[in-house]
């Protein structure tokens, strides 16, 4: 049975429809997908991300411990910041891509706390444990006690204010603060911008979700549902586990490099095959995206050619609404990745033009 959120009763009140994603009810949309997404580029949008997983990293040693386990730098992120990473095999496939947040605990306690894909915080607690041998670490699950929500839109940062009645300061990505909704919404404030759209995400105790999903609603934030968001995150082009990355996949090509690999840290599970393509110079593949024509999204896993020869290969699709045309993520091989190139993309048998385009998407923001 499909677990519900902390957020469901609020969701459902506000017209949701639902569909079970990675085994919890999600808000699909709330009646008209289009109207969110415009109301996203416009105003400001408020998603439930309650079901997005969370491992929390605590103990003397997490610092070290994290740091050489993942891509980037975990021994000088200072308190009140944040990092994109990934967690690899030895041969830099990836096993997890998260965000990891120097948070401090109840009794001053520091701990890293990490936001991975729905369904995949069990997965990277083995990983974890599985290196863990005498270190003074402690792993915990902590997806079920706290709820999740992303504040996005230009007017994100006025909402956030008027729910909050204090001003707050411009955040650099991935910082975050300590903030409190009326008289107990404590809650961490979390700036990102999946989207391409102003962003933050919220998150509280479970029992504290519908006080501060209240307070966001009622200073103009309006819900919104997969549909419109995932338009908007292909139109970003934010590449997401599952779909678009996983455990085949090397860590280089999925185009993250300057937020999620530090060059100049120690040695890390992963290093060398990362090392050594970027001293080579010789990256097969990169995830940027393409736009053809039609009015369906492209399958995944559809070809892409070029006189002829297979090139490349489609993940995420949507038709984008600032487009007016399928658009889709995809990893093209070296050689085809030049902005503008014309390629041909093959669907149950049948080619037509597909065009290669930087990520974000131009003319989606």
């Amino acid at each position: 049975m499909s677990e519900r959120t902390p957020l469901h009763e609020r969701t459902a009140q506000a017209g949701a429809v639902f569909v079970e994603s990675q085994g919890w009810l999600i808000p699909d949309h709330y009646g008209d997908p289009q109207a969110e997404y415009a109301q996203a580029r416009q105003g400001a949008v408020l998603l439930d991300l309650s079901h997005t997983s969370k491992v929390e990293v605590s103990g003397p040693e997490a610092p070290s411990f994290l740091h050489n386990l993942c891509t980037n730098d975990i021994n000088n992120l200072p308190l009140g910041g944040g990092c994109e990473a990934f967690f690899l095999n030895a041969t830099a496939r990836v096993l997890a891509h998260v965000r990891i947040y120097h948070v401090l605990l109840h009794g001053d306690r520091h701990a890293f706390w990490i936001d991975l894909r729905v369904g995949e915080g069990d997965k990277l607690i083995k990983h974890l444990d599985r290196h863990l041998i005498s270190e003074q670490v402690e792993l915990a699950d902590r997806t079920r006690e706290f709820a999740q929500m992303h504040l996005a839109g230009p007017q994100a940062k006025r909402v956030l204010e008027k729910a909050l009645l204090d001003e707050i300061p411009d955040l650099e990505s991935l910082q975050h603060m300590q903030r409190t909704f009326g008289d107990r919404g404590h809650s961490s404030v979390r700036r990102r911008d999946p989207l391409a759209l102003p962003g933050y995400d919220i998150v509280c105790l479970k029992d504290l979700a519908p006080l501060v999903w209240d307070a966001l609603v009622q200073a103009g934030a309006r819900p919104l549902g997969l549909q419109a968001c995932e338009r908007l995150r292909v139109e970003a082009g934010t590449p997401i586990y599952g779909p678009d990355l996983d455990e085949n996949r090397f860590a280089v090509e999925v185009g993250r490099t300057a937020q999620a690999i530090c060059y100049t840290k120690g040695c890390y599970l992963g290093q060398e095959p990362i090392v050594m393509v970027r001293d080579r110079g010789q990256l097969q593949r990169l995830l940027l995206g393409v736009i053809s024509t039609g009015t369906e999204p492209i399958p995944a896993g559809s070809k892409l050619f070029r006189d002829g020869k297979e090139v490349g290969q489609t993940t995420s699709s949507v038709v984008s609404p600032a487009l007016g045309k399928p658009i889709a993520l995809a990893y093209l091989r070296r050689g085809n990745q030049e902005p503008g190139l014309e390629l041909e993309l093959e669907i149950a048998g049948t080619r037509r033009p597909a065009t290669v385009a930087p990520l974000p998407f131009p003319g989606t923001r």
